[in-house]
């Protein structure tokens, strides 16, 4: 069934946008549960793994007694930004739908042996989306074309201070203090029980009341998936995967510092089980190729979520 094609949507990197996720586009309401873990570890000719020494999966504790210092090349550094989401999806119409994402972040970042972290309430993002091609009751192949428009809101803290009295770094704030607007299309195309979903997206970052920003961003993803029913009510959907995201990383009062810029290719697998109206989602990525820059290099990324979907039988809008 092409329902159970997964739809790879994203909206700029996730490090200073909003990343949409791994989610069936069936038509139904639903509501999700999702956490986000992304590291960057090492230097050019070091180890960057996903997990480096020390970093957690979750962490939900407030640490900011910690010395800001400069990053300087030391092979145990590390960033990891982590967010717990509540996502909720409704649908209008057949074709026009909204999207809510209320996040919980938790920032670490480890420099020469000192390590912080920042946790809160981040920017909440609003997006609408419109199924501009819905070809879904074909025997064999069948398509799907979503374009949107959102907005991301500064609901997260974006000044927080160490105990010298001496503000965080951009990044490793909550929130970015900015309203930020994105556009981004979806489109879907499969065939049998396989298939492949292909995103883009277009981030237009504001600046903060600090006169800080983030440079306007770009992200591809490219999935392919294959559908397997396991039994009556069991499904499962293995997928290949790839990333490509770019930044010219920070800027202040509208010039570029040069510091975190992206630009990066990932690959990785997925795996999603369908049981009813419930699904569980994981994805994992891993680096393939990075440009080089001045701070450490991205590492991976690992995505799990739970959804709800509602059985949806009417539309407000015809």
């Amino acid at each position: 069934m092409f329902f159970m094609a997964l739809s790879y949507s994203a909206t700029a990197c996730d490090i200073c946008g909003c990343y949409m996720g791994i989610t069936p586009y069936d038509n139904q309401s639903g509501i999700t549960l999702l956490h986000r873990y992304r590291s960057f570890g090492g230097y050019r000719g070091q180890k960057h793994p996903v997990f480096p020494q020390g970093a957690q999966l979750f962490n939900f504790n407030k640490q900011t007694n910690a010395p800001i210092t400069g990053h300087n090349g030391n092979p145990s550094d590390y960033e990891v930004y982590r967010a717990t989401e509540i996502r909720a999806r409704y649908f209008l119409s057949k074709r026009i739908e909204l999207n809510a994402i209320v996040p919980y972040n938790s920032n670490t970042e480890k420099y020469n042996g000192h390590t912080s972290t920042l946790t809160g309430i981040g920017d909440v993002n609003l997006f609408a989306g419109y199924h501009l091609l819905r070809k879904l009751d074909k025997p064999t192949l069948n398509q799907r074309l979503i374009v949107g428009l959102g907005i991301k809101l500064p609901t997260g803290k974006f000044n927080a201070e160490n105990f010298e009295g001496i503000k965080f770094g951009t990044l490793h704030q909550t929130g970015t203090g900015s309203t930020d607007g994105f556009a981004y299309l979806n489109y879907i195309l499969g065939y049998k029980k396989a298939g492949l979903s292909l995103s883009a997206s277009y981030k237009v970052n504001g600046q903060n009341q600090q006169q800080e920003s983030i440079a306007n961003s770009t992200t591809s993803f490219l999935n392919f998936f294959y559908n397997v029913k396991l039994n009556n009510t069991l499904k499962m959907v293995p997928s290949a995967q790839f990333a490509y995201e770019y930044s010219a990383g920070e800027k202040y009062q509208g010039v570029k510092t040069g510091q975190h810029v992206m630009n990066n290719l990932m690959g990785g697998f997925g795996i999603d089980f369908f049981i009813k109206n419930i699904s569980l989602n994981m994805a994992l990525q891993s680096n393939i190729w990075a440009a080089k820059d001045d701070h450490p290099m991205p590492a991976g990324r690992l995505v799990l979520g739970i959804t709800y979907n509602f059985n949806q039988l009417y539309y407000l809008v015809n």
